[in-house]
């Protein structure tokens, strides 16, 4: 056979071939294999750049930031519904009980779905009732105590996420500079600063990174947690105001008792 014709016959061959992506230039970007496609066309493209630069740790503080953000959201919607779902039948309510208009008091808070309407409701049924009050505030604590922990589920994960971001950052800045200086070991005498300098700020990105996931989250762990402990000075006070709404602290005196005075020991001659 001709070297023509043997050309002519592997030209489908070469052609199929170079259209072939290379094994080699797929596999350089780590971001491309772990992500799904679909996944990365979505991501804009300086951060997908900066995802693929960092590595997998940079990942890694992506989906925590992600994570940290799903966790505000639903604190941020529980706290809401204190505040939207009928708080203002509670001090309502509250008045009427101290005014002695018992029953309507009890209505009141029947309407409501604030969660914290339970709990003060619980107080006013029992107190109508004859009931142990040792019992009866034991119940109340209870009752409270579930909404309570209902209100601070999720912020233990806001506590990881934000003490162990910035450990991940270091760690993806100490791997970054061990692969940085390995480079530069590599290269022998023919040392170009140029890799030893883009190395190191690839290096630190994942600081910057772990660092841009923390400082956050630590402001939205005080801030909820701020809102928690409102909640429950709020919550304290109500129940207190339904136990000692029988109580008389102004109007006329009814009874009144002379002090008692010491008798006079006379002195010894």
């Amino acid at each position: 056979m001709s070297e023509t014709a043997t050309a002519a016959a592997l030209a489908p061959m070469t052609a199929a071939t170079s259209d072939m992506p290379d094994p080699v230039t797929a596999a350089e970007s780590w971001f491309g294999i772990v992500v799904p496609s679909a996944m990365t066309i979505a991501i804009p493209e300086p951060l997908r750049a900066l995802l693929d630069a960092g590595g997998p740790v940079m990942l890694i503080l992506a989906a925590m930031s992600v994570f940290a953000l799903t966790i505000v959201l639903i604190k941020l919607w529980q706290f809401a519904r204190l505040r939207n779902g009928g708080a203002e039948h509670i001090e309502s309510a509250l008045n009427d009980w101290q005014a002695g208009r018992c029953g309507e008091a009890v209505g009141r808070l029947a309407q409501a779905s604030n969660p914290l309407t339970g709990v003060v409701r619980t107080a006013m049924l029992g107190s109508l009732h004859a009931n142990d009050p040792a019992a009866l505030r034991e119940e109340v604590e209870r009752r409270a105590q579930g909404v309570l922990t209902a209100l601070r589920s999720y912020l233990r994960g806001l506590e990881v996420i934000a003490s162990l971001s910035p450990l991940l950052g270091l760690l993806g800045t100490v791997i970054g500079m061990i692969d940085a200086f390995r480079a530069l070991e590599a290269a022998g005498s023919q040392v170009d600063p140029s890799v030893l300098s883009g190395g190191i700020w690839v290096a630190l990105l994942t600081t910057a990174a772990g660092l841009s996931v923390a400082i956050p989250t630590v402001v939205a762990l005080n801030w909820l947690e701020r809102l928690l402990e409102g909640v429950t000075r709020r919550l304290e006070d109500q129940v207190t105001r339904v136990f000692t709404g029988g109580l008389r602290l102004d109007g006329p005196i009814v009874s009144a008792q002379q002090p008692v005075v010491a008798p006079r020991i006379p002195h010894a001659v």
